[in-house]
Formats: structure tokens, sequence, C-alpha cells
């Protein structure tokens, strides 16, 4: 499935992403600002660079690639609503993408992180999926449904923490993890599903009325 896939310019381990990031022919590329620097140093050429342009060190390439028309530049104000990532998730739906991936998104600023992390509501209440990847750690918002993990992802000791997010998550359970639950109400208030461990078998986790904010380790 085609995807969207935006770089920004959070947190990232340059050679790991080199690794990581592996783009189809429909997927849509968008830097993210200083997420150019990151796809720059793999020598990944996005589809489209979005942004104030605050936080890209490389201003020089930005305008050379962009008079070669390697890339379209949409340049944003300083002052506006959206974050650079917003608007980079704005520009993929309205081009029609359903499932997204955000990379350089966590770390530096923790406004920015939290940020970051409400865009993948903004993506659920407009009908689109999205996921936040970094080389430590894969996050993701389920509401009223169930997520499984197979075995050969789930390999046993690796974590998964679950929170409640938006508001308390009625009728959760949790299978085939080290620690089980069984439809039960995960309070906003309270991290009872911090550090759960999978143990090599399949996995499922599941809400029933409400949203969960799930931490897994590693990439999905």
């Amino acid at each position: 499935m085609k995807k969207c896939v935006i770089i920004g310019a959070g947190a990232c381990d340059v050679q790991w992403l080199k690794k990581e990031l592996i783009l189809g022919e429909k997927d849509l590329c968008i830097a993210a600002d200083g997420g150019l620097d990151y796809l720059s140093e793999i020598g990944l050429i996005p589809d489209i660079v979005l942004g104030d342009m605050d936080s890209l060190d490389n201003e020089e390439m930005l305008e050379a690639s962009h008079a070669d028309s390697r890339f379209r530049v949409k340049r944003l104000p300083v002052e506006k609503d959206d974050t650079d990532m917003l608007a980079a998730i704005k520009e993929g739906l309205a081009a029609g993408y359903q499932q997204f991936a955000l990379y350089g998104a966590l770390g530096g600023r923790l406004d920015h992180t939290l940020a970051n992390i409400q865009c993948l509501l903004y993506l659920r209440n407009r009908g689109a999926k999205g996921i936040i990847v970094s080389d430590d750690v894969t996050l993701m918002l389920v509401r009223n449904e169930s997520i499984t993990f197979s075995a050969d992802y789930a390999r046993k000791g690796k974590r998964i923490s679950v929170f409640a997010f938006g508001g308390d998550a009625y009728g959760v359970s949790e299978k085939g993890l080290k620690y089980l639950l069984d439809n039960v109400t995960v309070a906003l208030e309270f991290p009872i599903g911090v550090s759960n461990e999978f143990t090599g078998e399949d996995a499922e986790i599941e809400v029933k009325n409400g949203m969960l904010l799930i931490c897994v380790e590693g990439v999905r």
C-alpha cells in the first residue's frame, strides 16, 4: 500500500535511517524543514520540502536543488498555526494518502515531540493512520479496535507499553504478553500498561471503547 513518508527535524540516527527508509514507487516523501538535512546525508531526494526553514542547516543545498527542479519547495511563514510536521501531514492527506510514517518526530524539543504524537490523532480523526518511527521505538494509536503482533516481530523480552490516550480506555485486553489484561479499564491517570514484554508468541491488544497509545521497542 502506498504511503506518505515524512522526515522531521527531531532526533534521528542517520545510519539507522539509511538502512530503514525504503521508498516505494508510489510513496510520497516529504522533508519537513530540517528533515532535508537527514535525507541529504543518506542520499535520498524528497518529492517536497516544506516548512519555515528555521531548522534547516543547508539552505544553499535547498536553493540549488530547487533551482534544478529536483523537488518542490513550499516555504511557510515562521508565524503560523500549524507545525511543519502537521503542514506536511496536510499535504499528504490532500494528495490522497491514508498511510503515514513519520521519522525524525521524537527527541529534541519536548513540545515538538508532544505535538507530533498529537499528529497521530489528527490523522485518525481524518480516516488515516500513522506511525512514528525511530531507531528505538515505534508509536501508534488504536481506537475501538484490536492490533496484532506476529511472533516473528514480537521476540521474547521485547518491551511494549500501552497508555490511555485522550481519556480512560474501556474494555482493554492484552494477550500473548508477559502481563495480561482481560477487559479492564485503563485510566488516563494510571500508567498500568508501561514496560510489558512480548513472550515470543503472537500478541494482541484490544480496546473496545477509547484510545490507546502503543509504544513498541524497536521498529515494527
